[in-house]
């Protein structure tokens, strides 16, 4: 059971808590003390309860019973004396104010649980909300090992004038002061079913990646693509990666039958450019790849370290389906559903199966016998907990498309045949499958450096949002480039990788030449992403 720390507050709003930096063991002037849902005393500061590393299960419960853990989350709860002034303001009136009377706190109507009962006027509409009591209820009813609440009468006070973030104050919105900093403004967003997981982004963070979503949109190849677009693939894809530990990427699709070796110049760029990011933030990262192709990928991947295109070397694998639990025993570890290696698995330009078993390029052409079943993992992935699926294409025919798999067969052409079969969680549709790669390490960043979803990731413990300057530039260094891509793009060729559309050994991916139609993406997409951080820093 997650310990939880609630301190009510007299900020009228998230944005108010955001934009003070608070110590929360220390702010209040006094706290109480739960365990087990039994108030057992009060202290004027919590910094006695240190934070305690879980050694060993036989520990935890011990330490749980008395110790601050870092898997504390602390929320601030809006109180009524927080925004009072705005009604007033407004015209609106608070009858318990108006009555002289102590703000009332009900489960019924008819008689408070705390408080003062007021009398109601003709036309007045009852508004509930939560405040301080409501999480010393929650505390008494869930009986967390551990929980602290501020004292009653001892509530957080911020530093900001009453009027100075209401919205309903006509003149707050006359100076800049006083309008809502979009950068700690957050957005709630649901990440995944199972287990239930939201996470949280600023309003600023989410407009630039969304701009990244619809750049990425763009149809050169006039392939139709938009037709399967669904907004926020990208933006809720990020989020879970932002969160994940350990992540598999699979990229690979043979359209060139014909050709030793049948790859094409699509998928691998996105993927390194995804994986170098995901370095850089601290992630483990896995490449998955077909048995056919290891050889060949493993001197792709240590070419693309030696010249500074990946941060550094990563395992390749394969996957090979000896049986009905292949797929368990490859994702978890000992074949344990409760104990995953990975919690998140990203296609990329990867060959999907279709619904009769075949794997078809966007010709018809059937190419099964050059791609192993990694789709495999992917449905078994849906039944385990914890870990989220990715998929990146741009026709329909890839692996995880089959989210939009009826869009794909009545709106692409042979969509009928062609259509994958297997869905992921969140299917990003780009012009080209690598723009979709080169967006989520752009919103990758732009998550890294939003405040709002860095204090989310910290559980709201009062430590600063603000990334260190080394790892910002680190981040920065790792995202695309002109420069990398079209030196990646260069080894491919020298590899005999052709261009998907044309077939070409050339500079070029699915029939657009690197220059300018790659080369001006790439150049869109840092636009985007670094212009919307550079205001702070």
């Amino acid at each position: 059971m997650t310990q939880t720390l609630f301190v009510s507050s007299c900020a009228k709003t998230v944005l108010d808590i955001q934009r003070v930096s608070t110590l929360t063991r220390t702010d209040i002037s006094q706290y109480c003390v739960y365990e087990k849902g039994r108030l057992v005393k009060t202290v004027s500061s919590l910094q006695s309860y240190t934070d305690q590393p879980r050694t060993a299960p036989e520990q935890q419960a011990v330490h749980r019973s008395h110790q601050w853990s870092s898997d504390m989350v602390c929320f601030y709860l809006g109180c009524s004396f927080g925004f009072e002034g705005s009604l007033k303001t407004a015209g609106v009136p608070v009858r318990n104010v108006e009555q002289g009377r102590n703000v009332s706190m009900y489960r019924d109507l008819s008689r408070p649980d705390y408080g003062e009962q007021v009398e109601l006027q003709p036309g007045d509409v009852t508004v509930f909300w939560a405040c301080g009591v409501t999480a010393i209820e929650a505390i008494l009813s869930s009986k967390p090992p551990l929980a602290f609440s501020h004292s009653p009468g001892c509530m957080f006070l911020t530093d900001i004038p009453d009027s100075s973030s209401s919205p309903l104050t006509p003149e707050s919105t006359n100076t800049p002061h006083d309008r809502p900093d979009l950068e700690l403004t957050p957005r709630c967003f649901l990440v995944s079913h199972n287990p239930l997981m939201y996470s949280l982004a600023s309003h600023r963070a989410v407009a630039r990646i969304r701009e990244l979503e619809m750049t990425i949109g763009d149809d050169p190849g006039q392939r139709g693509i938009r037709v399967l677009f669904t907004q926020d693939e990208l933006l809720r894809s990020c989020l879970a990666l932002s969160h994940s530990f350990s992540v598999a990427i699979t990229t690979g699709f043979p359209t060139h039958y014909m050709h030793s070796p049948p790859d094409e110049t699509d998928g691998p760029p996105g993927a390194i450019a995804m994986a170098t990011m995901l370095l850089s933030l601290g992630k483990q990262v896995t490449m998955v790849t077909d048995r056919r192709a290891l050889e060949m990928n493993q001197a792709i991947i240590d070419e693309a370290v030696e010249t500074g295109v990946l941060k550094h070397a990563i395992p390749l694998v394969t996957f090979e389906d000896s049986g009905p639990d292949s797929a368990l025993h490859f994702l978890c570890h000992h074949g344990d559903p409760t104990k995953p290696r990975y919690d998140h698995l990203v296609a990329i330009e990867r060959s999907g199966r279709a619904a009769d078993g075949n794997y078809y390029n966007m010709r018809g052409v059937n190419i099964k016998h050059l791609v192993d079943p990694i789709d495999n993992l992917f449905i078994a992935a849906k039944g385990i907990p914890g870990i989220i699926t990715t998929g990146i294409g741009d026709g329909g025919n890839e692996l995880g498309m089959g989210k939009l798999k009826e869009k794909v067969k009545n709106l692409m052409p042979n969509g009928n045949l062609i259509a994958c079969d297997v869905p992921a969680d969140y299917a990003i549709t780009a012009g080209v499958s690598n723009w979709g790669g080169y967006a989520v390490a752009c919103g990758l960043y732009l998550l890294h450096t939003c405040p709002s979803h860095q204090r989310y990731l910290k559980k709201g413990l009062g430590e600063e949002p603000t990334t260190r300057q080394e790892q910002l530039q680190d981040c920065t260094a790792n995202l695309p480039s002109v420069d990398k891509e079209e030196s990646f793009l260069s080894t491919l060729v020298r590899f005999g990788i052709r261009s998907g559309k044309t077939g070409h050994l050339a500079m070029e991916v699915d029939g657009l030449t690197f220059h300018p139609t790659h080369s001006d993406m790439i150049t869109r997409l840092l636009e985007a992403t670094q212009g919307s951080t550079s205001q702070n820093h």
